[in-house]
């Protein structure tokens, strides 16, 4: 079957299309490729696996919001070295990680990492909302409170952003405490717990028991306990057929009495 060259040139370019290169942020475009955008960002690392297996479909999503002019679609590779300061500044601890939204406050994605997934999640998340870059698109309390940053110096507004990071910094150093001091706690349990063990095994001679019992069962000797289980059950056996003949007597007797009512 031949092509024209409009048909052609028209898969070429779908091809192109599909296949579009997604937009790699570093610390240098970070801010200017991000303006005024809503974001979706996929941090990974080269030798992932999973990172690997969705990356077509990522390359997909970047396709369809190429060159638009408030979404962007992008990714972070997380092992070069000037990009650890984006990838811990947003939190990220594993891959593939996916973070969504206004570019200096994203928040987590949990969605499916398929196309549709993806791309159903990007088309309701992925429009223009208010930030400092859309004041038009901000109403009652959440303008207000945007025009009163503004109005307030850079200076003022990074020492508001230093007292909030304190703040985190010092509920992580609490948690990594309280942790480090669980896990102290955890390792004393289990050393006193195995010494414990040990020292009641050995003063109860556990080891050699389980020695001698192990040779008179390669001598073949059984155990009583054993014996009794078996005598016990055969026990059982009798009582039941000692019943058993106690209700067939029953029976007998029910039978002859019947007999004496008819001959009455």
């Amino acid at each position: 079957m031949k092509l024209s060259i409009a048909s052609t040139l028209a898969l070429l370019a779908n091809i192109s299309a599909v296949s579009a290169e997604v937009i790699s942020l570093t610390p240098e475009n970070y801010s200017s490729a991000t303006a005024g955008k809503t974001v979706f960002i996929k941090f990974f690392a080269p030798w992932c696996g999973h990172c690997k297996s969705m990356a077509s479909d990522w390359e997909k999503l970047a396709a369809k919001y190429e060159g638009s002019e408030s979404e962007l679609i992008a990714e972070v590779d997380c092992t070069i070295e000037t990009n650890d300061g984006i990838c811990a500044e947003n939190g990220v601890q594993g891959f593939p990680t996916l973070k969504y939204g206004d570019a200096s406050a994203l928040e987590d994605y949990q969605g499916g990492r398929d196309y549709d997934s993806l791309e159903s999640f990007a088309a309701q998340n992925l429009k223009p909302t208010c930030s400092a870059f859309k004041i038009e698109l901000c109403e009652g309390d959440e303008k207000a409170k945007l025009e009163g940053y503004f109005n307030l110096s850079v200076d003022d507004l990074k020492a508001k952003v230093k007292e909030v990071e304190a703040i985190v910094k010092a509920s992580e150093e609490t948690f990594e405490k309280g942790l480090e001091e669980l896990q102290n706690t955890y390792m004393d349990m289990m050393e006193k717990h195995e010494e414990k063990m040990a020292a009641e095994k050995e003063k109860q001679h556990y080891g050699t028991i389980k020695s001698v019992i192990a040779y008179k069962k390669s001598q073949g000797e059984v155990s009583s306990r054993a014996v009794d289980e078996e005598m016990d059950d055969d026990d059982a056996i009798d009582d039941d057929m000692d019943d058993d003949d106690m209700d067939d007597d029953a029976m007998d007797d029910d039978m002859d009495d019947d007999r004496m009512g008819d001959e009455f």
